[in-house]
Order: structure tokens, then C-alpha cells, then sequence
């Protein structure tokens, strides 16, 4: 598992392609793991801040009792107006709750009240752009240590 700032310095190019599909829009698909160990799917926004991929919660949400009972997840970002121009883009590893209540941007209410949150870190275990080229699925994948795969399926 790596943080965001070492995918960063591994991939640059890579990174900044999967990067550019989760700030092209605001609201992304996050993928955890219930107590049975079935999935749960749930919106969520992401940020890039300080070297790490972040995503928040609201106070005691399912998705954050998923997280702080088993960490692993998956997000999936926005596919956008669903005509594949752009690749398809997919991160997933291990979400670590911030403690740290500094580390957290304060965030307020729509009535204009403070307002706590949970926030999640996501050390990266895997990052994947998928693209339609012609008659073949073009599938890159990173994972940390192992550089890019590429793979077509037909």
C-alpha cells in the first residue's frame, strides 16, 4: 500500500490521468464492505490534499462504519456522460480514519452550523484507467511496486 504522494511519484503520468477522471466531476462511487462481507455502494466526493487521496463521511454513516470495522474499499469515479472519451477510472486500497482533528477542514451545516464528519485516508493498493479503442477494452493497471499493466479483452 502506497499514499497517493509515492503513486504520484512512481506513475506521473499515470496518476495524473486517473487524478484528472476524479476531479472531473464532483460526486464518485464508493465501494466498502459490510459486517457479512457483502458490498455496499455509496456516493462519495474525493479530494487530493497534502500527498493523500481523502474522501469524508458524514457522523456515524454505514460507509464509515464499514471503513472503521475493515478498511477496504474501492472507488469508482464518475464515468461522465457515459460516452467513453475519457477513460474509465478506478482506486482502491485501505481507508485509515484521520484522527487528528487539525487535519480536518471544518466544514459547516446547510443552515450555517459546524458541523463533524468522519475523514478517510485511502493508502493505495491498486489504481485502474479503462478505455474502449476500437474493437478492444484497453485496461492499464498500477500497483504499487509492479509498475503499469496493460491488457486489452475483446
Amino acid at each position: 500500500m502506497v499514499q497517493w504522494a509515492q503513486f504520484e511519484q512512481e506513475e506521473p503520468e499515470f496518476a495524473a490521468e486517473v487524478r484528472k477522471r476524479f476531479t472531473a466531476a464532483r460526486h464518485h462511487v464508493l465501494a466498502t464492505l459490510r459486517a457479512d462481507g457483502s458490498p455496499r455502494v455509496s456516493g462519495t466526493e474525493v479530494d487530493f490534499q497534502h500527498g493523500h487521496v481523502q474522501f469524508g463521511s458524514m457522523l456515524g454513516a454505514r460507509k464509515a462504519q464499514d471503513l472503521r470495522r475493515d478498511g477496504r474499499c474501492a472507488i469508482h469515479a464518475n464515468p461522465g456522460d457515459g460516452s467513453m472519451a475519457e477513460p474509465d477510472a478506478k482506486i482502491s486500497g485501505i481507508a485509515t480514519e484521520v484522527d487528528d482533528p487539525a487535519a480536518k477542514e471544518p466544514m459547516q451545516s446547510p443552515d450555517g452550523e459546524p458541523m463533524d464528519y468522519h475523514l478517510f485516508r485511502l493508502d493505495l493498493t491498486e489504481a485502474v484507467l479503462t478505455k474502449p479503442e476500437g474493437n478492444l477494452l484497453v485496461i492499464r493497471s498500477w500497483r504499487p511496486g509492479k509498475g503499469i499493466r496493460r491488457f486489452t479483452r475483446t
